[in-house]
């Protein structure tokens, strides 16, 4: 016989609503609102014009706005191969280390504890041409031919990828040495005793069960990069456009009182990493089924 009470139901209920009434007025109601926003051309106080999907058609004729999309997919890229590549070198390297991978943990980690806009303007002291401070330590150790404007527009982008790269890559090595450190050390001393060798253990022990760990590293990189903001606006300002991100666009639609078109954009950005991100899951989870 069930004894749950309607009192109790409202009880428990009780200390759920708190944070289900957060979350509705600042998650949900905003989501929604956003949407209504987008088919008006509103500056988000006083005007709302209603325009229907006008701003969409307008975003998908936008050069600018695929523009960015292309150099937020370029830093994308540098952050799916480069930083998460040595974050996982990094990361097989210091499970190993069993005095030092405390250390080796807070070192590696500092970087993205910092503020993005503090990186960026530390950034940009050291590359631009003057001051020139990485400049000048290239003079002093005899490398002065490769001198030059890192933040120039034939080097911007390239540059600003490194960098987000440079500040991103400790929290993924966090993720992946804590999901190294789950596998079961049995299973590697079981495999040696049976004669396999190192890359044989990576790819039939290390690599299958650090799958689920490696997905959410990569979705969190697509997630994170193609959001990048501050860093991105502090280190170039946008270089003419040439390294301007999809979220310097919708801020600037909004400084400009374009908040309809902004919210348009923001579903479409959203709308399109949503899709990515279970791709990209449904990928992981295909690749681990294989191995």
């Amino acid at each position: 016989m069930n004894d749950y009470r309607p009192k109790d139901k409202a009880a428990n209920f009780s200390f759920v609503f708190p944070a289900l009434l957060i979350f509705s007025v600042f998650y949900i109601y905003p989501f929604f609102y956003s949407f209504v926003l987008s088919l008006h051309r509103s500056d988000g106080i006083f005007t709302y014009d209603f325009i229907g999907l006008a701003h969409f058609r307008d975003i998908f004729q936008d050069k600018a706005w695929w523009r960015s999309f292309y150099n937020g997919g370029f830093i994308t890229f540098w952050a799916l191969t480069f930083q998460n590549v040595l974050a996982f070198a990094l990361a097989l390297g210091v499970d190993k280390a069993i005095k030092t991978g405390k250390i080796y943990r807070v070192i590696f980690f500092i970087l993205p504890v910092l503020s993005e806009i503090i990186i960026g303007l530390l950034m940009r002291t050291i590359l631009l041409s003057e001051p020139g401070i990485l400049n000048h330590w290239l003079n002093q150790i005899g490398f002065g031919f490769i001198t030059r404007d890192w933040l120039a527009p034939n080097f911007a982008l390239l540059t600003t990828a490194l960098v987000h790269c440079w500040k991103g890559f400790g929290w993924a090595f966090i993720i992946l040495l804590a999901g190294l450190q789950t596998i079961p050390e049995q299973l590697y001393e079981a495999a040696k005793i049976d004669g396999a060798s190192y890359i044989q253990r990576f790819f039939k022990i290390t690599l299958p069960l650090l799958m689920p760990v490696v997905s959410m590293v990569v979705v969190l990189t697509l997630l994170g990069t193609m959001q990048a903001f501050a860093m991105v606006l502090s280190l170039t300002r946008g270089t003419g456009r040439l390294t301007e991100v999809p979220v310097m666009i919708i801020y600037n639609h909004l400084r400009g009182n374009q908040v309809g078109l902004a919210c348009a954009e923001g579903i479409i950005l959203g709308a399109v990493l949503v899709i990515v991100s279970f791709g990209m899951f449904a990928f992981s989870k295909w690749i681990k089924d294989k191995t």
